[in-house]
């Protein structure tokens, strides 16, 4: 079995941080430059008892939507199929619900 710790880099820095107004915080420039940050990216917050963790959020609209157009592809649809489909299952859901009214 192989080891792999001796292959990842866990050098520990710290970047002190100050709570603005509104909880706003200051992401450290060098911090933003190391993980390749900029403006409009999400993080997020992680609470682990009294630890907190600052991590980088990936979109998952973007992979979902790969997805999705990957299955269409496979399964042989057109957008115009999907769209029909969407219309179908609108109309079924509302009768439905009418029955349930």
């Amino acid at each position: 079995m192989t080891n792999t710790s001796e292959n990842i880099n866990l050098e520990t820095k710290t970047f002190p941080v100050r709570l603005e107004k509104e909880g706003v915080i200051s992401i450290p420039q060098a911090m933003q430059d190391n993980l390749s940050l900029s403006e409009g990216d999400m993080l997020t917050f992680v609470q682990i008892g009294d630890l907190v963790l600052l991590t980088l959020k990936k979109l998952q609209v973007p992979q979902l939507a790969d997805k999705i157009a990957a299955l269409r592809q496979d399964a042989g649809l057109s957008i115009e199929d999907l769209l029909e489909g969407l219309e179908q299952e609108r109309e079924a859901i509302w009768l439905e619900q009418q029955k349930d009214a």
